[in-house]
């Protein structure tokens, strides 16, 4: 336990660097925090000082699209899931046969939607495996 706490002892930030870089390096070390797991200039340049891997994010904006659709199509399934959860609960309350027949056959409607929906997510899904196997 003793050497755990050396070592972390070891790791603070104990000894201050400072510098002076050009508008251009300073430009680049901003990017590195906007597309990368930095938060500051500071960590930015202990993580290149310290020679340890800086994480970089690529947003794909061809995928916005298809974000967008599968976020509507989970909207819209959200939405037809609570619609059968009333539908549901209208029928166990309902007391005779002929009310029950009406919810049940409204709930094989919406479940009819639900496929119609699943469709258009496993084309979707397609699609983007498509691309993605292209990549490779």
């Amino acid at each position: 336990m003793e050497a755990a706490n050396n070592s972390k002892k070891e790791e603070r930030f104990t000894h201050p660097v400072r510098t002076r870089v050009t508008l251009s390096v300073y430009q680049r070390l901003e990017k590195l925090i906007e597309k990368g797991d930095c938060h500051s200039i500071g960590e930015v340049s202990r993580k290149i000082l310290s020679n340890e891997q800086i994480k970089v994010f690529h947003v794909d904006a061809s995928l916005n699209s298809v974000m967008e659709e599968l976020a509507l199509v989970r909207k819209e399934l959200k939405a037809i899931g609570v619609n059968i959860n009333q539908i549901t609960k209208a029928f166990h309350s309902s007391r005779n046969e002929s009310s029950k027949s009406f919810y049940a056959l409204k709930v094989a409607e919406r479940y009819e939607t639900v496929g119609k929906k699943v469709d258009v997510l496993l084309e979707i899904v397609s699609q983007l495996a498509e691309k993605w196997l292209q990549r490779s």
